[in-house]
């Protein structure tokens, strides 16, 4: 097994378990480690911290999987899928609820793999080098999960090009169907595993979407970048007066449309257009729309800390339009994904567009990821979803 030698500024990371160890915190390698090889890290004096895997094509070296003397085996990584389904026998056990996430990464202590359940179906992405070396493993534990029958891949992300791997997609072990119908808090959606955004569906909001469903009643509600219309379906179940969905995607349209008519939308009337959301934006505004609740759930704007500043920018634009958007007092309902901006920057970038809007924002909550998207004290880039329930005055 090669040795990854730390300096004094990356040994103190790893020693309070951050889990990643950067290129500029190593002082020598012992050894000729391939990618996804496990190796033993040690302190700037020899001693051993701890054990991960390593990939020289990635500007993450290590990613940490042990902190002491354990050995990573095919028991250790059975053990750690175990354990993060363990951890979700709560929302396994609810009848209103048939989709979640089993396994988030390095939250869960496994770098690099995710999986998600919709119903009998769970899909998975390996996106680094070391998981792709445990990939039978992985795909084993998971398939032997109760009620599963099938398991599909979805390692389409360009994080997996980074690694120095290829994509992969497909069926992986059972059977499974291209699009699958979960219930979450008693709402149908169909989730298209295939070609999906994610892994099929934003697992991640479900309790931000129960959230805007308490507030959507009586309400004009501007749903942008809905995707597959999931805040607009809880808001139309809700009793919302109207709903304006806007989306780049005309096939995700095409499934909100099914989403918002297999949960009944009532009294509510329903708008839909493909576009370009910022420029959809403006085009209400400049046509005087007005709205009493307007959702932002937006693409990530920055996958990198390098593209920072022209996140927060984005990030402020397109919460003015949407503050432009509502009536006073109106709710704004705002998120974001992007692992690299924190939640300080996100508030500053929302203030900035009231103050551009000419508007007082009251912050009346803040918003998350879901229990089952949890975060690891030690790993605070976990927090990756930021949002604001904002009244606008």
């Amino acid at each position: 097994m090669a040795t990854i030698k730390l300096g004094a500024k990356g040994d103190r990371a790893v020693r309070h378990r951050h889990p990643w160890v950067f290129a500029a915190a190593i002082t020598a390698v012992d050894g000729n480690p391939a990618p996804g090889d496990i190796v033993d890290v040690v302190d700037a004096r020899g001693a051993l911290v701890g054990r991960g895997y390593y990939n020289e094509h990635s500007r993450i070296r290590v990613r940490m999987l042990t902190w002491g003397d354990t050995a990573v085996d095919d028991a250790l990584w059975r053990a750690r899928v175990d354990a993060a389904v363990g951890a979700r026998a709560a929302l396994a056990n609810r009848d209103d609820l048939t989709a979640y996430r089993l396994v988030h990464a390095e939250a869960d202590l496994l770098p690099g793999f995710f999986a998600d359940r919709y119903g009998d179906v769970v899909v998975v992405q390996l996106l680094t080098a070391g998981v792709e070396r445990a990939r039978d493993v992985l795909i084993d534990a998971v398939a032997a999960i109760p009620g599963v029958r099938g398991v599909f891949e979805r390692s389409d992300t360009a994080s997996r090009g980074r690694e120095g791997l290829s994509p992969v997609t497909g069926t992986v072990s059972g059977d499974v169907p291209k699009n699958v119908e979960i219930v979450e808090n008693g709402h149908t959606f169909l989730v298209n595993v295939e070609s999906g955004q994610k892994t099929g569906f934003y697992l991640d909001q479900r309790d931000n979407r129960a959230l805007v469903a308490e507030h959507a009643r009586d309400r004009a509600v501007l749903d942008a970048f809905c995707h597959t219309g999931a805040f607009a379906v809880y808001a139309a179940r809700a009793g919302a007066k109207s709903l304006a969905l806007v989306d780049s995607s005309a096939s995700a349209l095409a499934t909100a449309r099914w989403n918002l008519e297999k949960n009944g939308a009532g009294e509510c009337t329903v708008a839909m257009r493909t576009a370009d959301v910022f420029e959809e934006l403006r085009t209400m505004r400049e046509a005087g729309r007005v709205f009493d609740m307007v959702v932002l759930d937006p693409p990530k704007f920055a996958t990198n800390r390098h593209q920072v500043d022209n996140a927060m920018r984005a990030y402020k634009d397109v919460n003015r339009l949407g503050m432009q958007l509502l009536a006073p007092g109106g709710l704004l309902a705002t998120f974001s994904c992007s692992q690299a901006v924190d939640a300080a920057s996100f508030t500053i970038a929302v203030s900035w567009a009231g103050i551009d809007a000419g508007r007082d924002v009251q912050i009346v909550r803040r918003l998350g990821q879901g229990l089952d998207h949890p975060v690891l004290a030690s790993f605070p880039e976990s927090e990756y979803l930021k949002g604001l329930l904002c009244r606008v005055a």
